[in-house]
């Protein structure tokens, strides 16, 4: 039984190996269409070294206006250019991160055209780029983002690295069509849910006696460390613990699926010297985005979750942070 066993968890891990090397497959044929589109000039500016440390870091929450980004925005590509720009996005993330990942730039285009066109705001201000060389085994990068939106996506072999990456959402809260959408609703609802379910003694231990307003490790903060604080995973029961797992897949589910299985599992393990921190309100109406400041923080991630009161109403202004201590812009060799 112990061989059967055995030759059944080899016969997963390279069914697994092969469906991430297949991702990577897809991934790489799709950032070579992408550059099969672009003039000379274009490819210039969209292509960077993999070790550009410069524009590694040239990411924000801010707009492009106040913190310029470096690459091609959607603005300037042609109509076939920005659909081989967003395939190379959807390959490298999984339909709901992709999902997500629109839902947050239709928010900007809400933004602009709520603010009578304001030209700081809308999708055409959003900045695709290259780190490296397309490749099945060397590492590589995919960024993209602008305003409350900076995706790090590193590519390392069969490995997929999306830390740091930043979500927000402005508005938070939209209509389009009649139909109402918060591109960070399950980030807040599902918090909201876990808070819940503690009892008395669990959340003196969540809530913290002091205000957090705003991201902690947010964009420049990069190799900076915060003590975990909060309620440690261990003192969750089971269900707690599959509802805190359930929020964190709402960051690690971003990237395509083989390589955030692969991420889930490696939180998972740590999940016993997991925090959850909460800082702020502690109800919020139906339908509603939380007013309140979250953090996730285990030997492997730092998650937060920073509402923001520009623009009036917290609840309507988002930020997010997604991180890996040890592993940000796929630092970590593959060995460890």
């Amino acid at each position: 039984m112990k061989n059967a066993a055995r030759v059944t968890s080899l016969t997963l891990l390279s069914l697994s190996a092969a469906i991430a090397q297949t991702a990577t497959s897809k991934i790489v044929t799709a950032a070579n269409a992408f550059l099969a589109t672009l003039e000379a000039q274009q490819r210039q500016k969209v292509l960077f070294a993999f070790d550009d440390e410069k524009q590694r870091v040239r990411w924000s929450n801010l707009p492009v206006r106040m913190v310029p980004r470096a690459g091609l925005s959607m603005g300037e590509l042609s109509a076939a250019q920005r659909s081989a720009a967003m395939a190379l996005v959807a390959s490298a993330l999984s339909p709901r991160g992709f999902e997500k990942v629109q839902q947050i730039v239709q928010a900007d285009e809400t933004l602009k055209h709520n603010e009578n066109n304001n030209p700081m705001f809308g999708e055409a201000l959003y900045f695709v780029s290259i780190l490296g060389t397309p490749s099945l085994k060397d590492p590589w990068m995919i960024q993209f983002g602008g305003h409350h939106l900076a995706l790090n996506v590193t590519i390392a072999g069969d490995r997929g690295i999306l830390t740091p990456t930043l979500t927000g959402a402005q508005p938070a809260k939209y209509t389009v069509n009649g139909k109402t959408i918060r591109p960070l609703g399950e980030e807040s609802d599902k918090a909201m849910a876990l808070l819940n379910s503690f009892d008395e003694s669990q959340r003196k231990q969540a809530i913290l006696s002091y205000k957090v307003s705003d991201l902690v490790l947010g964009p420049g903060q990069d190799g900076k460390t915060i003590q975990p604080e909060g309620l440690k995973a261990s003192a969750m029961n089971e269900r707690q613990r599959a509802m805190l797992l359930d929020v964190i897949a709402e960051w690690a589910g971003i990237v395509h699926e083989s390589a955030a299985a692969a991420r889930m599992a490696e939180l998972k393990a740590d999940l016993a010297e997991t925090w959850f921190s909460w800082s702020g309100p502690t109800t919020v109406p139906p339908g509603s985005n939380i007013t309140a400041y979250y953090r996730i923080q285990g030997p492997h991630l730092v998650i937060e979750y920073a509402p923001q009161p520009l623009g009036g109403d917290p609840s309507l202004h988002v930020h997010t942070m997604y991180r890996d201590p040890t592993n940000d812009y796929g630092r970590k060799p593959a060995a460890q």
